[in-house]
Order: C-alpha cells, then sequence, then structure tokens
C-alpha cells in the first residue's frame, strides 16, 4: 500500500471513529426515543404504492364535483399527504376532511400488511427496549395503522400504549411539534432526555420545535442531502450503528 492510500485510510477510519463517537454522544442521554413510522420503523407504502393511493383520493374528490379544491400540483401530487392536508386547509373541520382522512387510514391500513421492515430497526427496537430506554410513535400516518404494523412484527409491546399519530386536527400534523408533545406528557419526559429518529424536514422541525434532539434516517443519498439542507446535524443512512453501539455497552447515561 502506498504512503498516499495508508494516510486516506488512516483519514477514513479516524473520520468513521469520529462520526461513532458523536452518535454515541447523541443518543446516551435518551431516555425516551421518539420514532417516525414511515421511514426509521418501514417503508409504509412499499407495497402498496403512495403514488396510487394519492390519485385515488384525487379521483375520489372529483366524483364529488370538488376537481377545482385542488390546484393542479396538488392533484399531480405522489403522497396522499399533500392531498389531505390541501383538503383540510381548504375546508377545516368539515366532514368532507373527516371523509378524505378515513379513506387515507384505510388505505394506510392495507399498506402495512405490505410494509418492508426498515434494515436493523427491529432489533434496534428491541434492544433500545430491552435495556429500560421508553419507545414512542409521533407519526402523520394514522396510530391504527402504526399499531397494525407493529403487531405483524411482535413490536407492539415495545411501544404500546405510546403510539401518537394523525387526528382530525389536520393542523397538528407535523412540522407541528403537536404528537411529539403528546408523547412526553403522557411519557412524563423532558424534551432534553428524548431523541426523536425521522426522515423528513417536517420531522426535524417538529423536533427543534418541541426541543428534542434529532437524529435523522436517510435510506439514500438523496434524502440524506434534504436532511442536512433543512438543518440536521446527524443523519445516519443505516441504522446498523445505533444498534452496534446499544450493543457493545458504550451508551452508558
Amino acid at each position: 500500500m502506498t504512503s498516499d492510500a495508508t494516510s486516506d485510510a488512516t483519514s477514513g477510519a479516524t473520520s468513521d471513529a469520529n462520526e461513532f463517537e458523536k452518535l454515541r454522544e447523541l443518543i446516551t442521554p435518551a431516555r425516551v426515543v421518539l420514532w417516525d413510522l414511515d421511514g426509521p420503523i418501514c417503508r409504509l407504502f412499499a407495497g402498496h404504492k403512495a403514488e396510487r393511493v394519492a390519485a385515488d383520493l384525487v379521483e375520489w374528490l372529483e366524483r364529488q364535483g370538488l376537481r377545482g379544491l385542488l390546484t393542479a400540483s396538488e392533484r399531480d401530487s405522489l403522497d396522499p399527504q399533500v392531498v389531505l392536508r390541501a383538503v383540510g386547509r381548504r375546508r377545516p373541520g368539515s366532514d368532507l376532511v373527516a371523509g378524505l382522512e378515513e379513506r387515507l387510514t384505510q388505505e394506510e391500513l392495507r399498506a402495512a400488511a405490505s410494509a418492508l421492515p426498515t434494515a436493523y430497526a427491529d432489533p434496534l427496537i428491541r434492544t433500545w427496549s430491552a435495556v429500560g430506554v421508553r419507545l414512542a410513535v409521533t407519526t402523520n400516518n394514522s396510530p391504527l395503522a402504526a399499531r397494525t404494523y407493529l403487531d405483524t412484527r411482535g413490536l407492539t409491546g415495545c411501544f404500546a400504549p405510546h403510539l401518537y399519530g394523525r387526528t382530525g386536527e389536520l393542523h397538528h400534523l407535523k412540522p407541528h411539534p403537536h404528537c411529539l408533545r403528546r408523547a412526553l406528557s403522557a411519557m412524563g419526559a423532558a424534551p432534553s432526555a428524548a431523541l426523536m429518529i425521522g426522515d423528513a424536514a417536517t420531522d426535524l422541525a417538529a423536533a427543534l420545535e418541541a426541543g428534542v434532539p434529532f437524529l435523522g434516517y436517510a435510506r439514500n443519498e438523496a434524502k440524506a442531502k434534504l436532511l442536512r439542507a433543512a438543518g440536521a446535524e446527524r443523519v445516519v443512512r443505516s441504522l446498523e450503528p445505533l444498534l452496534r453501539l446499544l450493543r457493545s455497552g458504550r451508551v452508558v447515561g
């Protein structure tokens, strides 16, 4: 190996060690971990595609004669949450919003049956729970969908009853910190003793507003760049380093 190659390898190892240490410092104080569902725990719409769900919601609105309620970009959105939020802004508290939200909940329940677990999420959740850290789900998806997915993986006991998700009050969806504050209040935890794991800028914004430290999870570099651009200081592409830290016994509060 040349001296330059040796230097590069040493530099890379040092960088990895530094990142590992920074990750340890972030997770060590956490006595409560707040998890977003779709991304860090699973790919909710892996089998039941989100773009198809969004299109179905748009078609349902059009059958009600409400095509004009959405802008062209909202009608073309691949995200059902965009459609729901748009209607919620224009018809807050209406039966229309309640009906649309119920339709989305049913689609999320179907999606939960074919969702794919995020790599290392299951053992990380079980290990964190086993060492006495309390866990909660704080998601913009339906809490019913969260429970359904966790049931399929045998993970509900690691979280229940702390599953906080979408309600009829759509203005409380993240980036509003409502579901994080509900979790902290119910668990009697100070924000500084918690950690939020999320994969979107809305998760980061909610955590910042609630005063909760944040760890970004990104399954690809494009998502990682979005999180960093939003201001996330720590972003991981895999949950494996967290599991390694917990199993090493180096996370001591």
